[in-house]
């Protein structure tokens, strides 16, 4: 039997590329273990974060080193390497912006080969945290209480931005969080505790951003499940993340030691089949396919389960949740990147 030819897609242009490459890592020795060997042929590419798709060569260098090259290739992001045209199956492992957001998945659409992941909608609505606050609410899955803002808001004249501080207030009590819509691993995202926190955190949020989101702040364990399948999902265990820093900010969340993961979480038996619940209820919603990771809080002195977001191209190093998460359920790392080739193969078909 002929070996399927893997593209595992990798890097981007987003604040994330470094995890995508780490990602990359990690799936591309899973490719290359146990029946994976037979089974599959990887070739690498890498897109530099000017956009331009560089092709196996200088992907395998990227995937040895593990960091990105020294020196950027001038070029067209539309040009795209010769053995592109010869890929059974794309893996897209880019998070963050033009990587989960629907761009890719849309040009990897019109190509017309299966591809590893949610579609163009799941990915968009995914993507951006006020669309999906939005499907949730219509879904009837409790999150926490939210502000939807524009940079144009922000960015107003004196008179505008006050009576927007003030309607944040109204709406939220301290400490409330400040981000950026489409913006992952917690980049751009600020905890605030005051009016002058507040104003700085919209001003610097809306670099990232032109449309913004507020969240409450919510006394709560952190809790995270996994979600594999296409339209018969299954959910892993529960895992739970502890840590020091003030908050799950991208520093905590990739620096070794500063986050531990409690799994499977410590919870009640009825709250952890809530969560895996609302989790699949929650892939559904979007449409989602392949995998997505679901984050929760949940509100010990309440019983409260409530909904925080979706990341439909999460983490997929050694120590990602996700794959964590499916290895703590019974299945291996290896079978994982398998499962979701086939399920990729099923979605196309």
């Amino acid at each position: 039997m002929a070996q399927k030819r893997i593209g595992l897609l990798f890097g981007g242009q987003s604040g994330e590329h470094e995890v995508a490459i780490r990602s990359a890592q990690a799936i591309a020795q899973a490719l290359a273990e146990g029946d994976n060997l037979n089974r599959y042929a990887v070739i690498p590419f890498y897109i530099q974060k000017n956009g331009v798709w560089q092709g196996p060569e200088v992907a395998h260098a990227v995937l040895a080193s593990g960091e990105p090259p020294q020196a950027l290739v001038d070029g067209s992001p539309w040009v795209f390497p010769d053995e592109a045209g010869a890929i059974d199956v794309w893996f897209p492992v880019l998070h963050g912006p033009n990587g989960e957001d629907g761009s890719i998945q849309g040009l990897l659409q019109l190509i017309g080969v299966p591809y590893v992941g949610s579609g163009i909608t799941a990915s968009a609505v995914g993507m951006d945290k006020l669309a999906m606050k939005s499907a949730f609410a219509q879904a009837e899955l409790p999150q926490v209480d939210y502000v939807g803002v524009t940079r144009e808001e922000v960015w107003s004249n004196p008179c505008v931005f006050p009576k927007l501080c003030d309607r944040i207030e109204a709406a939220l009590s301290y400490p409330c969080f400040v981000k950026p819509a489409n913006l992952g691993s917690s980049v751009g995202v600020f905890k605030v505790r005051s009016r002058d926190e507040l104003e700085a955190a919209l001003d610097s949020a809306a670099s990232y951003d032109r449309r913004l989101i507020v969240e409450a702040g919510v006394t709560a364990r952190e809790v995270e499940c996994a979600v594999l399948g296409n339209d018969a999902p299954q959910a892993s265990v529960v895992g739970e993340i502890t840590f020091d820093s003030d908050f799950y900010d991208y520093e905590t969340k990739y620096t070794e030691g500063k986050a531990d993961l409690l799994i499977p979480a410590p919870l009640p038996d009825a709250v952890t089949a809530l969560i895996k619940e609302r989790a699949i209820q929650a892939f559904q919603a979007l449409d989602c396919a392949g995998l997505s990771r679901v984050d929760f809080f949940y509100v010990e002195v309440t019983g409260e389960v409530l909904i925080n977001e979706i990341n439909t191209l999460p983490g997929f190093t050694i120590t990602s949740m996700y794959p964590t998460l499916w290895n703590n359920t019974g299945v291996s790392f290896p079978d994982l990147v398998h499962r979701l080739i086939t399920l990729a193969d099923e979605r196309h078909a």
